[in-house]
């Protein structure tokens, strides 16, 4: 095994505006032994996130951001090859939390957890409604929020892997639910398969308009991923005493001039809104938890999940992009191997 090659994306220089060819560079290296209490972890799936392209700027983030000439940090499923902790075992099946953007992965073995196979639940799920996104969703609304039936929620990036979460759980606890996302393809999605109330196509409806129609007694909960003009929209909308879970701002990921707004700032005053910012890794000691309940929810059929899935690890980069263009349906990864038999 240690003469086995290892790949690599490391971060050149940090982007400008959208991520380009140059930003990030696939190096070769070769693999060195072992410590002891260390595993060698081969990825089979790389996770995509927005939080991606926050980790490659120098903006004052949750994290430190990624280094110049550091490996681009990400996370990932992966089996183990190689073992030197008793915990684990070639062929067991770990999730890699923030490790790098690496073919392999060499890691402290008393980090990992060995992933058990759940009946009918693919090793996918654990990227989605049993991973961190899947986490974002769960505490984002069941913590900050705290919906009660008959409320009507709103999620805007409703068709990815944490708003059609939001979505579905929204719905498993009795709320009315209209998603926002782009393209009439996502949109049935939403009300055909995830259950939603509703569905509006940003790009091709007018979002207020069709807001006023879905939502006719106000909004409770919005649940905000994207910011920009959608935000406004919506929060022009909030009802008395609403909340608003801020998990993302996805629209703003990429400028490169300083991003308006919130417009309707002020409103937030007058219905005496809870807006609280939040990172899904201020939950992990409650994972647990989380991960109990959307399993449950998962194995009786009431949550439905999609994979956006990139066959190729050196395709990483490029297709970050899908994320802010829209394209995604549900969480996207990078196939990097083939899962184990």
């Amino acid at each position: 095994m240690i003469n086995e090659k290892n790949l690599t994306w490391v971060l050149r220089r940090r982007p400008v505006g959208d991520l380009r060819e140059g930003d990030l560079e696939l190096v070769e290296s070769a693999l060195t032994p072992l410590e002891d209490g260390q595993v060698r972890a081969k990825t089979i799936y790389l996770s995509l996130d927005p939080t991606n392209r926050i980790w490659m700027s120098d903006m004052d983030a949750y994290l430190p951001p990624v280094q110049i000439g550091d490996a681009m940090r990400g996370g990932g499923l992966s089996v183990v090859t190689e073992s030197r902790f008793a915990g684990l075992a070639p062929g067991d099946i770990v999730n890699t939390g923030l490790a790098g953007w690496s073919v392999y992965n060499t890691l402290p073995g008393a980090a990992l957890a060995k992933l058990p196979k759940l009946p009918g639940v693919p090793l996918t799920a654990y990227m989605g409604p049993l991973g961190a996104t899947g986490m974002t969703a769960y505490f984002g609304l069941m913590d900050i929020a705290k919906p009660k039936a008959g409320e009507t929620v709103v999620v805007s990036a409703a068709a990815g892997a944490v708003g059609s979460m939001v979505g579905q759980i929204a719905k498993i606890q009795g709320c009315r639910v209209v998603g926002i996302a782009g393209g009439q393809d996502k949109c049935r999605w939403l009300t055909q398969v995830a259950g939603f109330d509703a569905a509006i196509d940003y790009k091709s409806e007018d979002v207020g308009a069709m807001l006023d129609k879905h939502c006719p007694k106000g909004i409770d909960i919005n649940f905000e991923n994207v910011g920009g003009r959608i935000m406004d929209e919506v929060m022009a909308r909030l009802n008395d005493f609403s909340r608003m879970p801020l998990c993302g701002l996805i629209s703003t990921y990429n400028a490169t001039d300083p991003v308006p707004g919130p417009y309707n700032f002020a409103n937030l005053l007058m219905r005496r809104t809870l807006v609280k910012g939040f990172i899904v890794i201020d939950y992990f000691p409650r994972f647990p938890e989380g991960i109990q309940q959307m399993a449950m929810w998962l194995m009786e059929g009431k949550l439905k999940f999609e994979t956006d899935i990139v066959d190729g690890f050196e395709k990483a980069p490029a297709s970050l992009s899908r994320l802010f263009e829209g394209k995604n349906l549900g969480k996207l990864v990078v196939k990097v191997s083939d899962e184990p038999a």
